[in-house]
């Protein structure tokens, strides 16, 4: 996320990840404070300005909260991009429904993992027990402030200089 600042609410919480540009702007005009700062300088003709990495702003701003989108890239994110059958880590992984849809399998987060295509062909339309397939770890719904949106929040998460702001909104994924 190089280039990148993360934009906070006035009360702190993580609203929009945007471009150095449009947070220097927000600065510029008041509408927001620089509260971490990277090591980076960007050059003016009249100054040099160090690059901001986190901005809160000035005022708060009332959104509703999100629902949270079943995806096939926010399921993918959610496993880490990992099988959730053999461990295999990749970008050519599919989605597989635990319980088959045609036995009764809702298309939900709780039902749905990442899935490399060999375990999905060994396990075809069967349950995993029928399979004598065993899930590395149970699905479930992500828990986090979407605002963001869950596969950019994950991203963020990776940003050292971002952690102590994102950290409260999802304790869970900071020791996975």
């Amino acid at each position: 996320m190089v280039g990148h600042v993360l934009v906070l609410n006035q009360n702190y919480e993580p609203l929009n990840v945007t471009s150095w540009r449009r947070a220097v702007c927000l600065v510029v005009v008041g509408k927001a404070v620089v509260v971490e700062e990277d090591s980076q300088y960007i050059s003016t003709p009249s100054m040099m300005i160090r690059m901001p990495s986190v901005v809160r702003l000035c005022y708060l701003v009332r959104r509703p909260l999100p629902e949270l989108k079943l995806s096939r890239k926010g399921v993918l994110t959610r496993d880490d991009y990992t099988c959730q059958y053999c461990g295999a880590r990749g970008r050519d992984l599919t989605i597989d429904h635990v319980i088959p849809r045609e036995r009764g399998g809702l298309h939900t987060w709780e039902n749905l993992v990442a899935c490399c295509p060999e375990c999905n062909h060994q396990k075809g339309n069967r349950t995993p027990q029928q399979a004598g397939m065993r899930l590395l770890r149970q699905p479930e719904r992500p828990r986090f402030i979407p605002y963001l949106g869950y596969s950019t929040f994950c991203a963020a998460l990776r940003h050292e200089q971002w952690r102590d702001y994102l950290e409260p909104f999802a304790p869970h994924l900071i020791n996975a």
